[in-house]
């Protein structure tokens, strides 16, 4: 059962402009030809494509006593409290306050995000920064699943 699970999709208007360069590399193709044009535009729109999608799948999921977070996978019994930031502290954390030990699964387009302590003395990550478009969802969702929270 999954407590919680968000997908970091890219905002509608990178699509957009990923289109805009595709025609304007259609533009540039047009003296070559009806063939090259239509090759150049189709490899084009697929590589923009799947660069897009791959950036824009990176996952947050809180299931099976694990928080997953893009290629992290960490144990909830690692973890210590997690925060719900505002826009506002949320650049802070990302900028002046980081620490550069810290695991971030930053998005630039996404304004808010959780920073979730690490508790393992083992670790040596200070914290997780996890930009969510829903962190106080997040927050709750982790507070729930924790194994002390039972």
């Amino acid at each position: 059962m999954k407590a919680y699970d968000e997908r970091l999709t890219v905002p509608r208007t990178w699509w957009l402009m990923a289109l805009m360069a595709v025609l304007l590399l259609g533009v540039a193709l047009v003296p070559l030809g009806p063939v090259p044009l239509l090759a150049g535009m189709a490899a084009g729109g697929a590589l923009v494509g799947m660069a897009l999608s791959a950036y824009g799948g990176a996952r947050i999921r809180v299931a099976a006593g694990s928080l997953v977070a893009g290629n992290a996978r960490v144990p909830l019994g690692a973890l210590g409290e997690a925060r719900a930031l505002n826009a506002d502290e949320a650049r802070a954390w990302r900028t002046h306050r980081a620490d550069a030990r810290a695991h971030m699964l930053l998005r630039a387009y996404i304004p808010t995000a959780v920073r979730v302590e690490v508790s393992d003395p083992d670790d040596p990550t200070p914290y997780l920064y996890l930009s969510t478009r829903r962190p106080q969802r997040l927050a709750a969702a982790l507070a729930a699943a924790r194994p002390d929270a039972e």
